[in-house]
């Protein structure tokens, strides 16, 4: 079976550096471009398995090429992991937004950015396989009957939470921004806006505990992934 490949966009010859010796140590096959219009030329050569792509590029910046990926059928289901500098919270916010699969915040450690890729390309590569149930831990959600059970005792949600949980359980480690959760519960006869979410979120928590849904501060929600934990 052959290695996943994977394609940086990093102009920062250091972190290229590490990232490449520390994914090619696990395996990945590895291509690279210091250039944000090259690296898109690349990506759309290679047709890889994940990007890891920097928001700060010369050229055209990370926000650019994952938009244009995303808007390309060629590439649109390629995962993108956004490398970012703290500070740049607004971007992270509008990368999810706009496709991006995770971020990683600058300086990183090469375990947890191999344990996100990971992570990443496993998501990606079951999102085809359609299932009735989806288990996490104690908490079983039921797409058919649609019901959610924890620790089989069944759980009343209303039809909005049922949505919300079902769209952040189905990609645990995912980070989710309130507009991508906004996006799920369109159609329910209920009026949700932005901050209404955090409400929603809240009332889930109330009913099957804290321990499963990880508020990512300034960005959105995530499903906690037992093997980022």
């Amino acid at each position: 079976m052959p290695n996943n490949t994977i394609v940086i966009v990093e102009d920062e010859p250091d972190i290229q550096d590490i990232l490449r010796y520390n994914l090619e140590r696990e395996s990945f096959e590895v291509s690279s471009s210091f250039d944000g219009a090259i690296g898109l030329k690349l990506i759309q050569q290679k047709q890889p398995d994940l990007v890891l792509l920097d928001l700060m590029l010369p050229g055209i910046d990370g926000l650019e090429i994952c938009r244009a990926l995303k808007n390309d059928v060629r590439t649109s289901s390629i995962p993108i992991i956004m490398l970012t500098a703290k500070g740049e919270e607004s971007d992270i916010v509008l990368g999810l937004g706009i496709g991006a699969d995770d971020y990683v915040l600058k300086p990183f450690r090469p375990k947890e950015l191999i344990a996100r890729v990971k992570a990443v390309l496993r998501r990606n590569s079951i999102k085809a396989i359609r299932k009735d149930i989806i288990l996490r831990d104690f908490l079983e959600i039921d797409t058919k009957k649609h019901k959610i059970s924890l620790d089989k005792q069944e759980i009343k949600v209303t039809a909005t939470e049922f949505k919300l949980i079902h769209k952040l359980a189905s990609s645990p480690g995912q980070v989710f921004s309130r507009e991508q959760l906004l996006d799920c519960v369109h159609g329910i006869d209920v009026v949700v806006v932005d901050r209404n979410i955090d409400v929603h979120i809240r009332s889930i928590r109330k009913k099957i505990g804290e321990d499963y849904i990880e508020t990512i501060r300034g960005v959105g929600y995530r499903f906690k992934d037992s093997d980022l934990s």
